[in-house]
């Protein structure tokens, strides 16, 4: 057998690892996703190059892994627009990327696996020799990283949420996330709301867009927004502090029904009673999509945090063991997961060559990010902030730091600096 990875998770950041690893020249790839689709709430989700997601998307660009931001750029529906907090934003179609994504992976040699629920976990020596499906198979790798997310199960949601409410992650069909490095005994970390509950929730649901006035639909078409403003009687800013989603905790999330254009209609808030929802002129006939209780809650999040080093390898007594996106600590955004799991996926084939491992630089906004992050987990106070390009304390860091830009060449410059052009497209082994 050649050199193999194998990928826990098919989302964002499993996608982008299992591409980075191809790349970086591992014989076989193996990407194990335990529903019936990729990216997970990345099908919910489509908000790109927002904010300083615009520069961490250059810099990825620069450094030869552009393929997955491009395939976001081919498919986006809105480009260059603004909503409330966010400029130069694009918006990808949720209904054409998961195809699309399926098909880069695939054409670089990506093996997909889905209906791959793993359960169990064999090691020998301090490495993981395989991993155990419910379906009884053994999938043997000589590297393995862990991009499980930390969305549910349904017990957290009961938990620590308000219920299961149906959402993306589809617990109850596909049987609840089992988190690899938990699964190695490995202690994780846990992430808190601002009142120190446990865990975040969902930012954002979906809505049928089938199910919205016309005079919305065309104006939503159109520019890729729309604001709804809420009647006092409904206005909650308390539900603010509960997102995942940080960089939207602004008065006007709180004032307004904020729709943005996703191919079906992205609501801007972490959930809404449907019957105060039609009390809104143009959403008197308005259906839930995304989660389908969106009545009562959505999922939570970020409780299951993995301990991990700058070049995104799993801290612990497993010597071959990566992770990426959210499992990596509280970074929010499909580009974040994206940019982790790229560089998991990268290393973890430096480490079956025998090649140290890559840590990026804190001149550069990806590399600044992922350290960052990682100290601040080390803090009770850390542990109860979320952490994105597009916005919140990281934003304001990049900011700061003059991280932050949208000139294009000057991000290639720094990357050239640093002597990281191409890095991500060289083959490694």
């Amino acid at each position: 057998m050649g050199k193999r990875v194998v990928i826990v998770g098919g989302g964002w950041a499993g996608s982008s690892a299992a591409l980075a690893a191809r790349l970086a020249g591992a014989d076989e790839v193996i990407l194990l996703e335990r529903t019936d689709s990729l990216l997970g709430t990345g099908l919910v989700g489509g908000i790109m190059r927002n904010n300083g997601r615009f520069s961490a998307t250059e810099e990825m660009f620069a450094m030869g892994a552009g393929h997955l931001f491009k395939v976001c750029d081919d498919n986006s529906r809105h480009v260059n627009m603004e909503f409330p907090g966010h400029k130069h934003a694009s918006i990808y179609d949720v209904a054409k990327i998961e195809p699309a994504v399926r098909r880069c992976l695939m054409e670089n040699g990506v093996e997909i696996w889905t209906f791959s629920r793993i359960i169990d976990v064999e090691i020998g020596n301090g490495s993981i020799n395989a991993v155990v499906l419910e379906s009884g198979d053994r999938v043997e790798g000589d590297v393995f990283l862990d991009t499980t997310g930390t969305c549910g199960a349904q017990t957290l949601c009961t938990d620590n949420g308000n219920g299961c409410v149906m959402c993306v992650i589809r617990c109850p069909t596909f049987g609840p996330r089992v988190s690899l490095v938990g699964a190695c005994g490995i202690k994780e970390k846990t992430g808190r709301k601002p009142n120190g509950t446990l865990g975040a929730m969902s930012g954002s649901c979906k809505l049928s867009k089938e199910t919205i006035s016309a005079e919305i639909l065309e104006q939503l078409e159109r520019t890729g927004l729309a604001m709804v403003p809420l009647p006092a009687h409904m206005i909650d800013t308390d539900k603010l502090g509960s997102k995942a989603c940080a960089q939207y905790a602004l008065k006007e999330y709180a004032e307004n029904v904020v729709l943005l254009d996703t191919g079906h209609v992205k609501l801007m808030t972490p959930f809404l009673p449907l019957h105060q929802l039609q009390q809104l002129p143009g959403l008197e006939e308005v259906r839930y999509v995304d989660p389908y209780a969106g009545t009562l809650g959505n999922s939570m999040r970020f409780t299951d945090l993995s301990p991990r080093d700058d070049a995104m390898q799993v801290e612990g007594h497993i010597d071959n063991l990566f992770c990426g996106g959210e499992k990596a600590g509280l970074l929010v955004g499909h580009t974040e997961a994206m940019v982790t799991g790229t560089l998991g996926g990268y290393n973890a084939v430096r480490a079956i060559a025998g090649k140290e491992t890559i840590v990026l630089p804190h001149t550069l906004a990806i590399g600044d990010a992922i350290t960052n992050v990682r100290e601040e987990m080390e803090t009770e106070e850390g542990l109860g902030k979320k952490y994105t390009f597009s916005g919140s304390v990281y934003f304001n860091r990049m900011r700061d730091k003059g991280l932050y830009t949208t000139d294009v060449d000057a991000i290639k410059k720094r990357v050239s600096k640093a002597g990281l052009t191409g890095l991500f497209s060289q083959k490694v082994i």
